[in-house]
């Protein structure tokens, strides 16, 4: 049967890239792959394609979701037209738990395995929908370790201003990469807290 997958991690740990190179090791046997991203990296609001991209330079064209996609629907479309050997979605945390369990259906009715990709929480270190429905359900979990300044393992994502400065408020949701910052629970914590200084 084929199965949810859910890799997760801090900012910048280099999940894009394990991604396309994981789609690619799928297409490299001769097996056709979906892959998705967020309308949140598309380029304009009507955009039916967007970019996966990694940090070392990786990409590849992709499929987008919004929150009223019906994924199982979409992949059942692409199943009629070719056999798939897997689907790939990057920036899983903004799936809905709606969504979440539609490609669980994938899986469970379709016989596709899905391979989500994405954050758990936010920069205020509360979960976002999808990762926490992602958490929930998910046949496999795979945790893929970056480090914080100090050496500790990096669980925390702080968003900064544009002096670098800790941002504690706001919409949950800012497409801004160069905005944020990969730390270990406690230099997140003396950030939030008021202490810039142990940023670094």
């Amino acid at each position: 049967m084929a199965k949810l997958y859910f890799t997760y991690s801090a900012m910048n740990a280099g999940k894009s890239a394990i991604l396309l190179q994981a789609a690619h090791n799928y297409r490299e046997r001769g097996m056709e792959v979906s892959l998705w991203t967020s309308a949140h990296h598309a380029g304009s609001a009507q955009a039916e394609t967007g970019v996966i991209e990694s940090r070392i330079g990786l990409t590849a064209p992709a499929r987008i979701f919004r929150p009223q996609t019906d994924l199982l629907a979409a992949v059942a479309e692409q199943i009629d037209a070719a056999p798939l050997g897997a689907v790939f979605i990057d920036e899983a945390q903004f799936l809905t738990a709606t969504q979440v369990d539609q490609i669980a259906r994938v899986c469970d009715d379709l016989n596709v395995p899905v391979l989500c990709y994405g954050l758990r929480t936010d920069f205020q270190g509360r979960m976002f929908e999808g990762a926490a429905t992602l958490l929930a359900i998910a046949d496999d979990l795979r945790e893929v370790r970056t480090i914080c300044h100090c050496g500790r393992k990096a669980t925390m994502n702080l968003r900064t201003d544009e002096t670098g400065a800790p941002v504690r408020e706001g919409d949950q949701v800012r497409v801004d990469k160069a905005g944020y910052i990969a730390l270990c629970r406690k230099h997140f914590r003396e950030a939030m807290a008021g202490d810039p200084d142990r940023l670094v």
